[in-house]
């Protein structure tokens, strides 16, 4: 079930611009607006939950999908020597959007 006042529900449903760069029936996958590498993608489940501890087995089932398809969206979006995937979980991991989400960092040597 989406959220009426989260943004990446607002995302899912079209309300908001993105710059998509994939959309399946399972996830968006689009560029974060205040990138921390040359290629900074999120990849969003359309089902709106925070945390993975709040994962029953159909959301299970669409985060294993996203992960599936990640390799291949990261390639085609210029991460082709590797990527860093992060996923924040709570305040104190600084999780600012409280929509689980997937960043995809790469295009460039990453710092450790």
């Amino acid at each position: 079930m989406l959220d009426k006042n989260c943004v990446f529900c607002r995302i899912v449903r079209g309300e908001l611009p993105s710059g998509k760069v994939y959309e399946d029936d399972k996830m968006v996958v689009f560029k974060d607006l205040e990138p921390k590498a040359k290629v900074h993608l999120l990849a969003v489940p359309k089902d709106h939950f925070k945390l993975l501890e709040e994962a029953d087995s159909e959301r299970a089932q669409t985060l294993a999908h996203m992960l599936l398809k990640i390799p291949e969206i990261a390639k085609s979006n210029g991460c082709k020597n590797g990527y860093r995937l992060i996923v924040n979980q709570g305040d104190d991991a600084n999780q600012t959007v409280h929509h689980l989400h997937i960043h995809i960092l790469g295009g460039e040597k990453l710092p450790e």
